[in-house]
This record gives C-alpha cells, structure tokens and sequence, in this order.
C-alpha cells in the first residue's frame, strides 16, 4: 500500500520546525499542534487570509470563464472598449490584479490533479498535489498575501514537488497579489532542488519522534 506525501504535510512540518527547531513531539507550541492536526488530517478552521485567498482565486477563474480570448493579450491595467466582462467583476476591489493574474493562466488547466507513485526511505509513496493552473508547460499557484518580499517562496515545499509531479513542465511560477498590486516569482527547472531529501528527512523525523504509526495509519492510500 501506498502513502500519500504532499506539499501541504511537508510545509506544515517545516513550518513547526522553524517555528520551535528545539521542540520536540512533545512541546505544546501553535506551530507543533497545527502540524499534528494535518498529520492527523483533523479539519482545520478557514483564516480570514485563507478566505482572501479563496475568494480571490475565485475571483481569477470567473474572469477566465467569461473572458473573451483575445483579451488574455492586452497587457494593461485599462479594459478596452471590446471589453465584454460583466459589470458585477468589474466593480469588484481586487478586480485589475485579478485581471493581470487571469490574463497570465487563461487557456490553462485549472485545478489539476497530478500524482506520482515513488520508493523513499523504503515506503511506496503516492506524491499527489492539485495545481491552481498548468498551460504549456508552465505551472502556476495563485496567492493572496498581506505583503510580500522578492524570494519569499524560495524555500518553499511547492515548486519542488510539482515539478517533480509534472516531468514535462519547465519552470512554475508563483502569482503573489495583496488585492492592488501583482508579483510573480518564478522557478525554473533547472534550479529547483529534488523534493526527494526532503521527503527522507521527513520520514526520518517522523521515525524518531515515535510518529511514524500516526503518519502510516492517516495517510494510507485507502485513506
């Protein structure tokens, strides 16, 4: 049998690591007990940013759906005259990010699932990961954000698994926007590390902290 392995696990791991690197399985902290619930795959309350980003994704995919494709080429901030897009989208707050970031996916896959059977640290694993967009060959991941600072995600669990989930594709790019304003930082292949290690790495934590039984039973395939 196979065990699920995604980026969420993994960051959330990371993030209860830098959060406390001295705790232990043991240590009550709000990172380590937010980690322990995504292991434990418990539901987890929707934040007030987790809701902005959810609604702005929202918003970029009904944009898409009601764009006109000649429009994915205009560049600007300004809608043309030949602009058919409902008033309703157009008077929305976060509308001309949305618009920038909807002219970069549009004619894109949109929530694609990908996954990948491999062998880490002796366990089958089933790698899995749903992408906000995939068109030609790029892969995208729309954000919302309260501020943003170049690099931000060069750390970051994502870029590494779904290049590894989509063999084909050259480069993924993160689309950052705080509701005025749109960032893009981007990975190409070639210098994106292997997610393998830190696969392994985690897997050897979960072995000596005594969590390994927790991890094999809530991330069964059957699951």
């Amino acid at each position: 049998m196979a065990f699920l392995m995604t980026h969420s696990l993994l960051s959330a791991w990371l993030h209860s690591l830098k959060e406390n690197p001295y705790a232990d399985a043991t240590t009550e902290d709000t990172a380590k007990e937010d980690f322990l619930r995504v292991l434990r795959r418990e539901p987890t309350p929707t934040t007030e940013a987790m809701q902005k980003g959810i609604e702005f994704e929202a918003l970029v995919t009904d944009i898409c759906q009601k764009m006109h494709p000649a429009q994915a080429s205009i560049l600007t901030n300004r809608l043309d005259e030949s602009d058919t897009l409902p008033e309703e989208l157009k008077k929305h707050q976060w509308f001309i990010p949305a618009l920038k970031v909807a002219r970069t996916v549009q004619g894109g896959q949109f929530q694609y699932a990908a996954c990948k059977r491999v062998e880490i640290g002796g366990y089958e694993l089933l790698l899995h990961g749903r992408l906000d967009a995939l068109k030609a060959g790029h892969i995208y991941d729309i954000k919302f954000s309260g501020s943003y600072d170049r690099g931000k995600y060069i750390d970051s669990t994502q870029h590494p698994m779904y290049l590894e989930l989509i063999p084909a594709a050259n480069d993924f790019t993160y689309l950052v926007s705080n509701g005025a304003d749109v960032w893009t930082e981007q990975y190409r292949r070639d210098e994106t590390p292997s997610i393998y290690p830190t696969i392994r790495d985690f897997l050897q934590w979960l072995t000596a902290t005594g969590l390994m039984q927790t991890y094999l039973y809530h991330w069964g395939e059957r699951k």
